[in-house]
């Protein structure tokens, strides 16, 4: 999701690689320089660098606030889908996490110390790892104590863009259907936002939904759930697929742990989200 504007607005975002990103509604100005050739690419790809351009992140560059696009897949886009309809209320990308029928995906989080994690952000981690295991899915999440052993890494985010109100990011799925490796996010959820455990855990779960191939519910206009002028994110090379039983529309009352922006609350899997994680796995 996007945007938090104290306890207003919250977003949360996105492998090929987006990333799901959160951030202060009135976030500093990051004044950087963005090559015209990125730019280009950007545009041909779909994505909206006028409304709000892009900022340096990583290897690659945060699109729209939230999305993380490393520059080589910028440069050298991967395959396109045919085109969407923007109708319908799940979508997900072009890759989707190879199950085979079963497949565990170990997580791993730093916990306490320098660059690690206190103990709400922990609890709140495990919550999300059982509310997918919950669902009796071909996937399943398990923490891990070994970095090296981790399918997916949380990683804290570097304090400067935990200033800016970057709250987190993450990928979609690799070409070879793994899950995208890491996750950033920030250490001051609880701290300085104010968020609840249960608040904690609805981010990290929309974050490990991108990992799992995910899309924002209301990717094609994020005014639904940030508020503000209308925003389509663009399908771009990443894929926005319908994913078929999930209702026309996406509105802000029905909650889902995918939208673009939450306001800091608990936001479990409702009914349309337990249909589309069951279509895809």
């Amino acid at each position: 999701m996007k945007r938090f504007n104290s306890l207003v607005a919250l977003t949360l975002l996105l492998s090929v690689f987006f990333v799901s990103c959160e951030q202060q509604e009135n976030e500093a100005t990051v004044n950087q320089e963005v090559s015209n050739e990125v730019l280009t690419a950007l545009k041909a790809s779909g994505f909206n660098v006028t409304d709000q351009p892009p900022i340096q992140f990583k290897d690659g560059y945060l699109v729209e606030g939230d999305i993380y696009l490393p520059l080589e897949n910028i440069m050298s886009p991967s395959k396109k889908s045919d085109g969407i309809t923007i109708s319908e209320k799940q979508y997900s990308t072009n890759n989707l996490v190879v199950t085979n029928g079963n497949r565990n995906i170990t997580v791993f989080a730093r916990e306490g110390g320098r660059g690690g994690f206190d103990a709400n952000t922990s609890v709140a981690i495990d919550m999300a790892i059982d509310r997918y295991n919950a669902q009796n899915l071909e996937i399943t999440f398990e923490r891990t104590s070994n970095v090296r052993n981790a399918d997916i890494v949380i990683s804290r985010l570097n304090f400067l863009f935990e200033l800016f109100g970057v709250l987190g990011s993450a990928g979609f799925p690799t070409d070879a259907g793994d899950p995208f490796d890491d996750i950033s996010l920030s250490g001051v959820l609880s701290a300085n936002f104010g968020i609840s455990t249960e608040g904690i855990a609805t981010i990290v779960a929309h974050e490990l939904g991108h990992c799992i191939g995910f899309r924002h519910t209301d990717f094609f206009d994020r005014s639904i759930s940030c508020g503000g002028d209308p925003v389509n994110e663009g399908e771009g090379d990443i894929g926005a697929n319908l994913i078929p039983g999930t209702p026309e529309g996406a509105t802000l009352e029905d909650a889902s742990w995918m939208l673009s922006c939450t306001d800091g609350s608990d936001r479990p899997f409702n009914e349309d989200d337990v249909t589309a994680l069951d279509f895809l796995y």
